[in-house]
């Protein structure tokens, strides 16, 4: 099965309004089960994600991505991160999403990645590893 992430609808406005640092705040990656119903219209923050993972070697939350970076080239724009893993965990997920969790309270947390495994991914005593695309997590290309 194919994996897509896609962009929430607010993600460019969080980031345009200066809600998003994508290189200072802390930018989280937490897994959810097949259960989480997807809203890429509706759902703007991380109070309104359910279903997340809960298991052995896995922290509610999620985790957070390490040297974010953004970059421009042309008329695109590349936020990138390493790779997100949960190391000797044992889970099932088909979902992960990442979010800002510097502001406080889940209420006013943007969210701004959906990551669709196609189906259910497991880990058994094992890495369950988010290995982003060579090409960054998500770009963002403007006219």
């Amino acid at each position: 099965m194919a994996v897509t992430a896609k962009v929430y609808s607010h993600a460019p406005l969080a980031a345009l309004e200066k809600l998003v640092n994508l290189e200072t705040d802390t930018i989280k990656f937490m897994l959810c089960t097949s259960s989480y119903t997807p809203d890429q219209d509706a759902h703007d923050f991380k109070d309104d994600v359910t279903n997340e993972v809960s298991g052995t070697g896995y922290t509610a939350g999620g985790a957070a991505a390490a040297n974010p970076a953004v970059t421009i080239s042309g008329k695109v724009v590349t936020f990138d991160a390493d790779d997100v893993q949960w190391v000797s965990s044992t889970l099932t997920a088909r979902y992960a999403v990442g979010y800002d969790d510097t502001p406080a309270g889940d209420g006013n947390k943007p969210l701004l990645v959906l990551i669709d495994f196609g189906e259910n991914k497991s880990s058994e005593n094992g890495t369950f590893k988010l290995q982003f695309n060579a090409s960054g997590i998500f770009t963002v290309t403007v006219a």
